[in-house]
């Protein structure tokens, strides 16, 4: 297996297909963990531990969010200096991040064990759930540390071109869930504990899988004593594209939390409704998310190696490849609303089924919008100019929460409201990034 790729040869197009390929499919299988929780949570467990698990799953995102975001700063920094050829910096700034992601893993870890009440209370959760969103949380939580190591290791392989080996990994780590979830709830009545010990336990899979493989296959990640330091420059440069990539996807996640807790107000049946469809986008636009991931691995090697000419065509073939998805794929949510919703519901949830169908008809007719704004992260990333990502990230999650909680408080509006404010911040975030990139001559 090619351990390696440069994207700073080839067409433009082809080689951020390529490497998005992968990623995307290696994401949707990562997003098996949380639906098959969710379609046997629902089916056999029923809506309260449906909605216990879907109000998990907002705090995980939240907290995975800052390693994630730390990972994909690292990553720009990874391939900025793979593009360049500077290994020896390259190998040091694996050394740096991996001190860095590694122990504020441990601090995310003891903190989110410490405050579970607080951040049950804070999501407001309905009385009849609580116990199960506890357990379910309290469980997840020692996951954490899995998680990172690999999406630190997918980091490095990724920088380098690879994004090939972690999805072998997710694969394998999504069938065990699955797997797991039917032994634990069905065959053994576990409960959302079940869930939640399928969750962790494939997580441990892929991260030590990939990490063996990794030291075993890939002699670019073996460090020699010269590597094992901190160089003040290379710290100075993780930090600040790890630290402000961290704070943007918490921003980002801190926003959808936000969302998550108004709409727990509106009760169970909200609650639910919210969980399947949030399952739903997340294989919807989540080859754009991942897209726009790979788009910032191509945009940071070329800007290492100073290909300017590559990196505007890059912008428009992007716009093209996301105008054409984000258009067919709102089409077919539409169309296939309400067949979706029953894939995590039971036909007689009839008040379920129409508060979900009404999201997904408002929300998905604008899945180019978000598109275009995972593109905008990942050239700002990409030209380490992390700091403009929280501003788009900023803008749009302001925004949505802002309207969201105005216009539900409206009793003609209600859950309404909280719909219609996602695109808007989209909208915005975009035209803004647009006259950015256009005002610096990007384009």
């Amino acid at each position: 297996m090619v351990t390696s790729h440069d994207l700073t040869r080839g067409s433009e197009t082809k080689v951020m297909l390529k490497l998005a390929a992968p990623m995307i499919i290696g994401n949707l299988f990562q997003q098996l963990y949380n639906v098959a929780d969710t379609i046997i949570v629902g089916r056999f467990i029923g809506p309260n531990a449906l909605a216990a698990v879907g109000s998990s799953f907002s705090v995980m995102v939240l907290l995975n969010s800052i390693i994630l975001g730390l990972c994909m700063g690292s990553s720009t920094v990874f391939s900025i200096l793979y593009g360049a050829k500077e290994i020896d910096k390259l190998k040091n700034s694996f050394f740096i991040s991996s001190c860095l992601i590694g122990l504020l893993s441990l601090i995310i870890n003891f903190f989110a064990l410490l405050l579970i009440d607080e951040i049950l209370f804070l999501l407001r959760i309905p009385q009849e759930v609580l116990v199960d969103t506890r357990t379910y949380l309290q469980i997840i939580f020692y996951g954490i540390f899995f998680n990172s190591a690999y999406n630190f290791f997918a980091a490095i392989m990724r920088s380098m071109g690879n994004s090939m080996t972690p999805l072998v990994f997710l694969i394998i780590s999504a069938i065990i869930n699955i797997v797991l979830d039917i032994i634990f709830i069905v065959s053994f009545n576990m409960g959302v504990a079940g869930a939640a010990y399928a969750t962790i336990i494939a997580q441990g899979a892929s991260a030590i899988g990939l990490a063996v493989y990794c030291i075993r296959k890939v002699p670019m990640i073996r460090l020699k004593r010269k590597h094992m330091q901190f160089n003040m420059d290379i710290v100075k440069m993780i930090g600040n594209n790890s630290i402000l990539s961290s704070i943007q996807q918490s921003v980002m996640n801190l926003g959808i939390l936000m969302i998550q807790g108004l709409v727990n107000s509106f009760g169970v049946s909200a609650m639910a409704a919210f969980a399947a469809v949030v399952k739903i986008e997340s294989f919807a636009y989540l080859p754009e998310q991942e897209f726009g991931n790979a788009f910032s691995t191509f945009i940071a090697q070329n800007h290492g190696a100073k290909e300017q000419g590559r990196i505007r065509n890059g912008i428009r073939s992007a716009v093209k490849i996301i105008t054409i998805y984000g258009v067919t794929v709102s089409v077919l949510i539409i169309l296939l609303a309400k067949p979706l919703m029953s894939i995590f519901v039971s036909a007689n949830e009839t008040e379920i089924l129409q508060i979900g169908t009404q999201y997904l008809f408002i929300v998905a007719s604008f899945y180019s919008l978000i598109g275009y704004l995972f593109m905008f992260y990942g050239l700002f990333r990409g030209m380490g100019k992390p700091e403009m990502s929280i501003v788009l990230t900023v803008v749009s999650l302001g925004t949505r929460v802002i309207l969201a909680y105005t216009l539900s408080a409206v009793p003609s509006i209600g859950l309404i409201g909280i719909w219609w404010a996602i695109p808007i911040g989209w909208a915005l975030a975009d035209i803004i990034g647009f006259l950015n990139i256009r005002s610096k001559g990007v384009i």
